[in-house]
């Protein structure tokens, strides 16, 4: 039988206040091509911990994330839960042609989503170009971002891995940003420490360790637990063990 979630909550959002709008999958849309999107979208707003998906249960919508970060876990057959992705704001849900989840999807803060019923965004990448476009950029971008996470998780040391991943969230909110050079980076962290723990393949205890390494080397500066500044994002990379640059501001 299929798992019951709570209902998540229906909201609205105007497109032209969007703060997605140039990263999403809408992004190459003109301007009738958008009129086209807006009749067919609705939103969803979801609580920190809600349930979105269950791996194999029916999905009938694929949407982005406006805001907020979700967590994709995999349940292997023994019922160890490993986390294998992060969706942040602009990255896409689901896969159209695709009538069920492939992952669980939990919202790990309080998350709003845009979203497409199945059928009718089918129709849409059918006789809308850049739509389909966009969202093959953004599937290639995806795989990617797989292959380097597997260097992450099997090449880096602890300090590395922390640094990744930070970078990944400040790059994510910077290119959210309409002046990013301008504004320090700064973010609060999705993930409890437990959290990034299991999503990068580390006891509590390094991540813990590494991130008040990474304090003190003056990397980062830390409020609590959770909100950080990146002073130096070229300091930062630096701790990644990353030959490219991955420069936010490109």
């Amino acid at each position: 039988m299929p798992r019951t979630m709570s209902a998540p909550r229906l909201t609205q959002q105007d497109c032209s206040n969007c703060p997605i709008r140039h990263s999403a999958v809408c992004a190459r849309c003109e301007a009738d091509e958008l009129e086209r999107l807006e009749s067919v979208k609705y939103y969803r707003s979801y609580k920190a911990g809600q349930q979105i998906a269950w791996a194999g249960e029916p999905l009938d919508f694929v949407g982005s994330v406006v805001e907020g970060v979700a967590t994709l876990t995999q349940t292997m057959e023994d019922g160890r839960r490993q986390m294998v992705g992060l969706l942040l704001p602009s990255d896409f849900l689901g896969r159209p042609n695709r009538a069920k989840a492939t992952y669980d999807v939990v919202a790990t803060t309080d998350l709003v989503l845009c979203c497409f019923r199945q059928k009718p965004f089918q129709e849409l990448l059918l006789d809308t170009p850049h739509i389909s476009q966009r969202l093959l950029e953004m599937t290639l971008d995806e795989l990617d971002a797989a292959r380097e996470w597997m260097i992450l998780l099997g090449r880096k040391t602890a300090r590395e891995k922390i640094a990744s991943l930070l970078s990944i969230i400040a790059r994510r909110d910077a290119s959210l940003r309409e002046n990013p050079a301008e504004q320090s980076v700064v973010f609060d962290l999705p993930l409890t420490r437990e959290a990034m723990a299991d999503y990068l393949g580390l006891t509590l205890e390094t991540v813990s360790r590494q991130i008040s390494a990474l304090r003190r080397d003056k990397v980062i500066v830390l409020e609590g637990k959770r909100h950080v500044t990146v002073p130096d994002f070229d300091l930062l990379m630096s701790e990644t063990g990353d030959d490219s640059d991955g420069g936010i501001f490109g």
